[in-house]
């Protein structure tokens, strides 16, 4: 019987969910996998489990609240125990590219709040270097083309080419949650991954990319025979 790539994060998920105590104060993340554990939480939920959740976009607020799940701000419970979160991109030292559902800031601002980060996904996204995922980099809409432009000469100063593309959906451009935009940068491996980040935040316009570099304590990774937990 063939294994969906569904059947991969609800596995990753169930894992993970393992690592929830009693009482937490949870970051949930946003995206595909992220989804299937909320699904997950829910029951636990509603057997009598306790956690309090802060959501890493509104989308999973809605579906949090839709399904039970007592949720609190950051500003409300600005420590957390534990956030859960998927992945584009994992590298072999665990980090990431995430962004692809467009929430990248407030996941890393809760991921950051939170004592441990943990990651789950499917064996898809291990990859030997990131880069391969166009890099999300959200962006402030005031001077858009004089960013993008300061991007573009980031990565020729880094021996880079490639297409730095705005996010567009149903004809206009991608607005993030807290009114950005996300311009994807596919440039392909990225060797240096902090040089990249350094001089991305050197930028004004730019709100924050999508690397995550030493944040993530463990990744649980569903392949078609077995889940594994890979640690920083």
């Amino acid at each position: 019987m063939s294994v969906s790539q569904d059947d991969l994060k609800l596995a990753a998920a169930q894992v993970a969910l393992g690592h929830v105590e009693h009482g937490m104060k949870l970051g949930i993340g946003t995206g595909s996998t992220a989804e299937a554990f909320i699904g997950l939480l829910a029951e636990k939920v509603g057997q009598g489990f306790q956690v309090t959740g802060v959501p890493t976009s509104e989308r999973t607020a809605r579906l949090c609240l839709d399904l039970g799940i007592p949720l609190a701000t950051l500003d409300e419970a600005p420590r957390l125990d534990l956030t859960i979160d998927g992945a584009d991109e994992i590298d072999p030292g665990l980090n990431l590219i995430k962004g692809g559902g467009g929430a990248l800031l407030r996941e890393k601002i809760v991921a950051h709040a939170s004592k441990q980060f943990v990651v789950i996904a499917d064996e898809s996204k291990l990859v030997a270097s990131l880069g391969a995922f166009p890099l999300p980099i959200e962006v402030n809409a005031f001077g858009l083309e004089a960013t993008r432009l300061a991007i573009s000469e980031v990565y020729a100063q880094l021996g880079l080419e490639g297409e730095l593309r705005l996010r567009v959906r149903d004809g206009v451009p991608f607005e993030t949650d807290g009114g950005h935009y996300i311009l994807d940068a596919s440039f392909g491996h990225i060797s240096d991954p902090k040089a990249v980040s350094e001089l991305l935040h050197g930028i004004p316009g730019v709100v924050e990319h999508g690397m995550f570099i030493g944040m993530a304590a463990m990744a649980i990774v569903a392949g078609t025979d077995s889940v594994r937990t890979l640690e920083a």
